[in-house]
Parts: structure tokens; C-alpha cells; sequence
């Protein structure tokens, strides 16, 4: 079976260089097509993207986002350097920024709160028992006196609604809070502008303006563009300087540009042609595809100079590089693509559009690198000098990379590593799911935004909310006053959590309002003891405000939905955790209340659990399915469960370490990592599969296993490590260059991924086969295709001159020139026995002093 589909393989190969052209005028027009869709890319971030709708907490924030609201809040802090803010210029300020908060884009008008806000009113009764209202602020009034403010001051505190909630204990802030409409596409960009513009005109002396929330952080991820494209740009310039530096040969310079640029084209016009979105905190996963394309082009060329200097022949190189790199560039292409798809498996919708989008921008690498590369290289004209200079890099690279040839270092290696993988298996049970420090990880810690972050948790209970709603089966249900003691006892419940800042509920409402009507009695602070009555106070409350939703913040039209309120201080993987246990814990202890039920969870903490319970599920699907199908397509491809073990050894790895690296780090994996790791692990197996199959071509040709291990360490590895350090380089640029923190982080993420992969598929993998000497490469021969195969159990290995031999007398062209190759395969072959013997008794005569 394994046969017939090399076989079928060796056909296509046949076909696609007897019709150069057309091959190359196909992709051509292909790629005019993608380009002509390219300009209606978009550029922005979906919040809804970002969120599994699968998941009980999302069903439910998608029900109460429009009624209570939902994770995209806005939250500005008015803060005054000296004294409160009960003077009549800081009240003035905090009523115009709660206008411009008010008037920004997308708002919900019916979900804004502040101090000076209309909603914000003084109740009481009067003497005839009637229940009136005011607002604590009216812009239309005479400035205030002194006398006036400090009653103000103390009407406020008098207020558990407001006080602590919208002005802070101390009175030096007063916040300001608004809903987005997330029905529609939220605007992030015009929001944040828009904000900022009020941020700039209100600022003033002795007085900050604080901003956090969803849109506001997203907002200045978008400030940022500019500067990613730029390090783009230096990166493109430093990658092209490298190339140059290394081939020092135009088609060495100018054949992997023309596959970055190909597969780019390819990948961008079929996002824009489904009519998805580019997210700014993705832009890493094509800058890794493209490097790939770049590492493919590295190996064509590299491979092509190898051959010319023996064939001197420009066509015959050409020819023979693709024949010898085709399965295994088919191969490493195949896995990287059906790796990189498995995130369309993914919870969250933006993952399943990565997945697609990502996948097939991989597998286009088949066409506009591993076909057009050779294609070009064969109908261009040959160079004139056709020697491939090997200077002292090549040479370092072989004796240090190579010595893993010897039994010795090759145990040595194995040991390192098996002492590696165990520390670091320890470490990774570190890695938390979600965020791993308050703010956001997204910007550096002393940014505007996590400045704010920490100024309004600093005098508030939490700029960060987790709703639970409290549902009850018939209409106006929340009245009872059985359920209104259940959700006490529940508030109750979850102050019990020491990060809970504090928490506001309907009950809370009822009892203060049964209390004014007593003429503020404390003793009646408390629930009636029916329905009606508790519809009583609902009533006069409502009838003392006259703008409508005035109980819109606690409860829901119909009365059958209320929204509790539980204020932290921000979204760690820890709090978060807490919080939902503690709430769950609740829930059981509240216990049956006939037509009642309490449900998890909306507002951003709600919202971020659900996403870090999809991370979570994710992180354990992906990765583990990726080193599954690496395993699954190369042991068929090869028809060995060794070769198949030889690819995940090197990924299984490199990925242990990485989430070491990421666990003593105290680098929470999130929605945006995860992409990152899964396109990060598979970036090995390039590497490793061009080594595995460069040693073995070379183990059939020698004959000598050690020998193979070091011509293809200083040939097929000098390019690897090319490849690794240009993309480090370019991968570099973003830790120094960007102001973006996950942009820095991440890069020194991939910078370790690279690492590793390149050491494991450098050192590891060529151990193993020199210790355990697996019989698909060390007893491989030659087909009548000229294709390597394990020979039969039992059968003669065929080498060297039989090989060349026989083929060359199957009496077809092809196969007479593939006779040729084998031929100048042993040639060099014993070219390199004879230079490293030369190089041996060299090193021998200095040890001796001669």
C-alpha cells in the first residue's frame, strides 16, 4: 500500500515537470485572484469572536446583556488630588464627563450610572406621607453653598447605593459607568476616541480621569497598529539582510521572498473572501505561517546549490531537489496544516475561524513554495558559479551538532533531556488557566490603563462585575418574600469570599425602602412578610422617580428576572475560580425554593469564566490531537511507528518545556495563547522531518549512520539553524520594538519555542537514531522509483553503486537520471568521508604538535 502511494507520488512528480509552465501560470492566476480580494480586509476585533456560545454562562449573558448589560463596560473615575469632590467644580466635572460617557457610541442609555447621572436621586417622604424624589445633581441650579455641599455630602453617604458604589468612601472619587449595546458590532476604535477626547478636554489641575473596561483596553490595542505593521516592516528588512548574508546569491535572496509573498497573498485574500475579520492580538499566527514558507524556500535552495556544485547542471539540480525534499516538504506541510485546522475544533468562534483560515494558509505552502520554488529554479538560468561555499558556520555547526554522532554524547543528550522533561513536567502543573495578575496582561503594568485599573479598585469595591441572575417561574415572582430571603441568604453566602469588594442586590432596595416609609425607623429595614406589601414598596418607589427604569438596574420589567451584583477587583484565574465555586457552593446551600433558581453567570467575570473554561477544554484538545495526527500522518507516510515516535519526541519536547517556561514564568494561557502554543508546536516537525529524512538518504547512500547524523547536520541542520536564528531575529524585534506587552511576551514565547524545537530536532531526534538504530532508516533502499524505502524483513539492503546501477538500467529517462543522483549522492558521500579523515588527522597532527 505504502508502495503504490509513494509510486503515485513519484508520478505527480513526473507530471509537474513536464508541464512547468502551466503549473506555475496556474498558481499565478490563482494568487491574481486571491490579491484582487485582499483590499477589502478588515482589520478589528468581534467581542463575540471571543466567546463560547456553547457554554451555560454566555446563553445567559446573551439573555440579560440588553435587560442588565454585559462584559463591555465602561468605567471612568473622577479622582481629586485635594479635598472631596463635593465642591461645585468637581460636581460640574463629573456631570459633564458623565455626559460625554452618556453620548459615546454604541451606549446603552438605560445603563449608565453616576452620581450627577439622572437615575442618581435623594428619596424621601414628606409630611403628608408621600414618597418624593431629586436628583442628587441638577446642572440647572445656582452653584451650591458651602452649607449645601456638605449636606449633599451627607445625603450621599446616607445612600448605600450610591455611597461606596459611585462616590468612594474617602469622597475623593466618583465614578462614571455605562453598558455597550452588544446586540450589533461595538465600535471599539470611535468608542475609545471619542473617550479619550473627553479624557483630554476635562483633564485639569489638581483633578485625574481614570478610564478601564472592555473598550477602553480594546481601544488601545487598536493604538498600537501603526506600530505592529512598522515592526512588520523591520522585520521583513532584517529577514532579507540575513539572506543575503547567508547565500550571498541572488536566487538565494530573492526565491523565499517570493514564497513569503505567495503564500501571504494566498492566505490574506481568503480571509478577506469569506468575509472574516484579521484580530490586531492574532497577527502573530501569520507571521509564523509566512516564516514557514521562508524555512521550506531556506531548504529548496539550499538543496539546490548542494546539487549543482556536483551536477553542474542548473536543470538537473533543480530537478533533483525537488525529488529529494518533495515528500518530506509535502509531508511537514501536510501536518503543519491539519495542526494548525484542529484549532477550528476550538469553543470559541474566533479560534474555529484561526483554524480555517490559518490551515489553509499553510497547506498553500504546497503550491507557492514547495512547487513554485523548484519550478522557478528550473527554468531560470543556472548561476555561472556553480561551487557552494561552506565557510567556517557550516563546519561549527557540523562538529557541534554533529557530535551527537558518537554513542557517548548521543546518551548524554538523552539523559539531559529525560532530566529536562521531568523538571519541566513539574513546572508546567503551574501553568493556570486565565489571567495570572490583575489589569490586563495586555498593556505593561505602569500603562494608562492598568494605572486606572489599580487607582479605581484601590477606592472601590471592583471595577470588575459578575452577575448572577435570579429567575423565578411566574410574573412578578421576585415580589415573594421567600425569594427575596434567598437571594439575601445567598448575597450572604458570597461575602464570605475575602476578594468579594461588596454587592448589591434587590432585597437590599426593599428593606431601605420599608425603612423611609417609616420615617427611616431602622427597626423596619426589613422584608414584609407578603408579596403584596413587598409590591407596595416597589410601587412607591418607582411612583417617586419620574423618569422611567428606575428599578431597571435591579430587576427586569415582567419581575421574574433580578440582577445580582458582585463588585471584584479584577479577572486573575484565581478570583475568578473562587468566585464561581463560592457561587456555586451558594446555590446549593440556598437550597429548593418552589419556581426559584439562581443562574451563573454574566457581566466580566461571568463572561471570563466561561472563556477560561473553553481555554481549559481547548489547551486539552488541541495540543494532544496535534502531536496525535504529527504521529498518525508520519507513520503512514513512512510506514514506521518509529518514525512516527522520532516526530512527536522533538514536539512533545519542546512543548513540555514551554509550558515550564510559561509556568515559572507566571504566563496564564488565555484565548490568545493558545493559538500561539498550538501554531508554536508544530514548528518543529519542519525541522525535524527535512533531518530525519537527510539522514536517511545519506544512511542508504554511506551506509554509515554516524556519517549520515554529521553530513546532515552540516548540511540539511546548517539550514535549520539559519532558518531558527533568522526567525529569532525577526521574532526579537517585537520584544524590543513593541509597546503592546502581549506582543513582547508572546515573542519571547515563540523565541523559546524556536529554540527548543530546533535543539530537539538538532540533537534529540539524530540521538535516539543513533542509539536505538531505527530499521526504517538504517536498512532503507532505493525503489525502481528511486524513492527510499524500509527494505523487507529479511531482504538485502541495497547501497551505493547497486542502487545507481539499477535503476539506471530500468531503461526510462527519469529513472536513468535518478540513477545519476544516486550515483552523485555516493559521490559526495565519499567526498565527506574523505574531508572529515583529512579533518580528523589535521586535528590529530595539532594534538600531537606537528
Amino acid at each position: 500500500m505504502r508502495h503504490q502511494f509513494t509510486h503515485a507520488l513519484h508520478e505527480l512528480e513526473l507530471k509537474i515537470f513536464a508541464f512547468p509552465r502551466l503549473v506555475l501560470v496556474a498558481i499565478l492566476a490563482v494568487t491574481a485572484y486571491f490579491a484582487l480580494q485582499i483590499p477589502a480586509l478588515k482589520m478589528h476585533t468581534e467581542f463575540g469572536d471571543l466567546l463560547p456560545q456553547r457554554h451555560a454562562f454566555i446563553r445567559l449573558h446573551n439573555e440579560i446583556r440588553d435587560t442588565f448589560g454585559g462584559a463591555n463596560q465602561v468605567v471612568v473615575a473622577v479622582e481629586v488630588e485635594d479635598g472631596t469632590i463635593f465642591t461645585n467644580d468637581t460636581l460640574a466635572l463629573i456631570h459633564r464627563v458623565t455626559q460625554a460617557v452618556d453620548s459615546l457610541s454604541g451606549v446603552n442609555h438605560n445603563l449608565v450610572s453616576s452620581l450627577t447621572h439622572r437615575t442618581s436621586r435623594k428619596i424621601w417622604l414628606t409630611e403628608d406621607g408621600e414618597m418624593r424624589s431629586q436628583p442628587y445633581y441638577d446642572p440647572q441650579r445656582p452653584a451650591l453653598s458651602v452649607d449645601e455641599l456638605d449636606a449633599l455630602g451627607k445625603e450621599v453617604r446616607a445612600n448605600p447605593r450610591i455611597y461606596g458604589l459611585l462616590v468612594s468612601p474617602d469622597a475623593k472619587a466618583a465614578l462614571v459607568k455605562a453598558q455597550m449595546n452588544e446586540a450589533g458590532a461595538i465600535d471599539y476604535e470611535k468608542i475609545f476616541a471619542e473617550l479619550q477626547a473627553a479624557r483630554a478636554k476635562e483633564q485639569a489641575a489638581g483633578t485625574k480621569i481614570h478610564a478601564t473596561g472592555q473598550p477602553v483596553l480594546i481601544g488601545w490595542v487598536y493604538t498600537y497598529l501603526p506600530q505592529i505593521l512598522q515592526i512588520f516592516l523591520y522585520t521583513l528588512l532584517l529577514m532579507v539582510g540575513l539572506l543575503v548574508a547567508y547565500f550571498r546569491r541572488f536566487y538565494g535572496v530573492a526565491l523565499p521572498l517570493v514564497g513569503i509573498a505567495l503564500s501571504s497573498v494566498w492566505g490574506l485574500g481568503f480571509v478577506s473572501k469569506m468575509g472574516w475579520n484579521l484580530d490586531p492580538l492574532s497577527l502573530v499566527i501569520p507571521f509564523l505561517i509566512a516564516a514557514r514558507a521562508m524555512s521550506h524556500s531556506i531548504q529548496l535552495v539550499e538543496r539546490y546549490y548542494a546539487e549543482l556544485e556536483t551536477s553542474r547542471d542548473g536543470r538537473v539540480a533543480a530537478r533533483a531537489a525537488f525529488e529529494d525534499l518533495f515528500r518530506p516538504g509535502a509531508l511537514a506541510i501536510s501536518v503543519d496544516a491539519i495542526g494548525i485546522a484542529v484549532l477550528a475544533l476550538g469553543a470559541a468562534p474566533i479560534n474555529t475561524k484561526l483554524g480555517y483560515y490559518a490551515g489553509f494558509w499553510a497547506f498553500s505552502v504546497f503550491f507557492t513554495v514547495l512547487l513554485v520554488v523548484p519550478l522557478l529554479l528550473w527554468l531560470l538560468p543556472a548561476p555561472r558559479n556553480t561551487e557552494n561555499r561552506r565557510g567556517w558556520a557550516h563546519a561549527a555547526v557540523e562538529r557541534v551538532f554533529g557530535a551527537v554522532a558518537g554513542r557517548r554524547a548521543a546518551a548524554s543528550v538523552l539523559a539531559v533531556a529525560a532530566v529536562l522533561f521531568v523538571v519541566g513536567g513539574v513546572l508546567a502543573a503551574r501553568v493556570m488557566i486565565g489571567e495570572a495578575e490583575a489589569g490586563s496582561p495586555l498593556l505593561y503594568p505602569d500603562h494608562d490603563y492598568n494605572v486606572s485599573s489599580r487607582a479605581i479598585n484601590a477606592r472601590f469595591p471592583g471595577s470588575e462585575e459578575l452577575y448572577i441572575v435570579a429567575r423565578t417561574e411566574e410574573k412578578g415572582g421576585l415580589k415573594r418574600p421567600e425569594v427575596l430571603r434567598a437571594i439575601e441568604q445567598f448575597q450572604h453566602h458570597m461575602l464570605l469570599d475575602p476578594a468579594l469588594g461588596g454587592t448589591k442586590a434587590l432585597p437590599g432596595l426593599v428593606r431601605a425602602v420599608n425603612g423611609l416609609i417609616h420615617n427611616t425607623d431602622p427597626r423596619w429595614n426589613q422584608i414584609p412578610e407578603s408579596a403584596s406589601a413587598v409590591g407596595g414598596l416597589l410601587f412607591a418607589y418607582m411612583a417617586a422617580s419620574p423618569i422611567p427604569g428606575a428599578l431597571a438596574e435591579f430587576l427586569d420589567a415582567d419581575e421574574r428576572d433580578a440582577n445580582l451584583v458582585f463588585y471584584y477587583k479584577d479577572k486573575q484565574a484565581d478570583t475568578i475560580r473562587r468566585a464561581v465555586h463560592v457561587a456555586e457552593q451558594g446555590i446549593a446551600k440556598v437550597g429548593a425554593v418552589e419556581g426559584f433558581e439562581l443562574r451563573l453567570g454574566g457581566g466580566a467575570i461571568g463572561v471570563n469564566a466561561a472563556i477560561n473554561d473553553a481555554v481549559d477544554d481547548d489547551n486539552r484538545l488541541i495540543v494532544p490531537l496535534v502531536l496525535a495526527l504529527a504521529f498518525v500522518f508520519v507513520t503512514m507516510s513512512y510506514g514506521s511507528l518509529h518514525a512516527g515516535w522520532l516526530m512527536v519526541l522533538p514536539m512533545l519536547f519542546a512543548t513540555v518545556m514551554t509550558y515550564a517556561y510559561m509556568g515559572a514564568m507566571g504566563i496564564g494561557i488565555n484565548v490568545n495563547t493558545v493559538p500561539v502554543i498550538a501554531v508554536g508546536i508544530g514548528v518543529g516537525i519542519d525541522y525535524a522531518i527535512y533531518i530525519m529524512n537527510r539522514i536517511r538518504e545519506e544512511t542508504a547512500a554511506c551506509g554509515d549512520l554516524g556519517r549520515a547524523v554529521r553530513i546532515a547536520a552540516g548540511t540539511t541542520g546548517f539550514a535549520v539553524v539559519f532558518t531558527a536564528v533568522t526567525l529569532i531575529a525577526g521574532v526579537i524585534m517585537w520584544v524590543l520594538l513593541s509597546d503592546l506587552r502581549f506582543q513582547a511576551d508572546s515573542a519571547l514565547l515563540l523565541t523559546l519555542m524556536l529554540v527548543l524545537n530546533a535543539l530537539a530536532a538538532m540533537l534529540l531526534m539524530p540521538a535516539w537514531v543513533v542509539m536505538f538504530k531505527p530499521t526504517f532508516i538504517t536498512k532503507a533502499r532505493l525503489d525502481e522509483d528511486g524513492v527510499l524505502q524500509a527494505a523487507s524483513r529479511g531482504g538485502r539492503q541495497q547501497r551505493g553503486e547497486d542502487e545507481g546501477e539499477e535503476i539506471r538500467n530500468e531503461g526510462s529517462p527519469q529513472r536513468a537520471a535518478r540513477g545519476r543522483h544516486a550515483d552523485a549522492r555516493r559521490r559526495r558521500c565519499a567526498h565527506g568521508l574523505r574531508r572529515g579523515r583529512r579533518h580528523s588527522e589535521r586535528g590529530g597532527a595539532r594534538r600531537r604538535g606537528l
